[in-house]
């Protein structure tokens, strides 16, 4: 079974990073929710508090088959300050290992040199920190072992990206039937 890492810091957006788990433990892989800086709960941009599976300092990196980063203005600067977390990051994608980012956080690529001749995209605010990137306007971008995203809109779009790299095409258009999601234009 896949195992994927969700990591939250304090302002994390509550949708994006909660639609990853929500799909993808629909499609059966397995999800860790980390906390960066090891609170047993991190509270989200919105007020909510959310409970985590674990904390940085407990994680087994090695079982994880990517590493995915929700947005969130306050939520991306504290995940990019937390240098034990930018040391795995920089690891697995140098390892050709699966990163994923939504919103402001596929900024955090652009500042280590990930998306150098990638399409990728983000937050309209922050597509300017997506350095050497061939910037889209698309919903999510898989570009090798890089998964980038708008933003709260389009998390859905990048949660069944995520499930379709780890549980085939058939899989994740099967979950999007079941949680009767259609993109715009693909209306039954």
């Amino acid at each position: 079974m896949s195992k994927i890492g969700v990591f939250f810091a304090e302002g994390f957006e509550e949708i994006e990073a909660l639609t990853v788990v929500d799909i993808c433990r629909r499609c059966g892989i397995e999800v860790e929710m980390v906390s960066a800086y090891g609170e047993s709960s991190v509270l989200g941009s919105h007020g909510i508090m959310v409970g985590m599976d674990k904390a940085l300092a407990d994680v087994d990196f090695a079982a994880y088959d990517m590493l995915v980063l929700p947005g969130g203005g306050k939520g991306t600067k504290g995940l990019e300050a937390c240098v034990p977390l930018m040391a795995k990051v920089d690891e697995f994608y140098q390892e050709g290992k699966f990163v994923a980012a939504i919103c402001a956080a596929p900024s955090i690529f652009g500042h280590r040199g990930f998306l150098k001749g990638r399409r990728a995209c983000s937050y309209p605010d922050f597509e300017s920190h997506l350095e050497g990137a061939l910037v889209t306007k698309g919903p999510v971008e898989v570009d090798g072992k890089v998964i980038t995203s708008r933003g709260m809109g389009t998390s859905i779009d990048f949660a069944l990206a995520i499930a379709e790299i780890f549980c085939g095409r058939e899989a994740a258009e099967d979950m999007a039937d079941k949680i009767v999601y259609r993109a715009k234009g693909q209306e039954k």
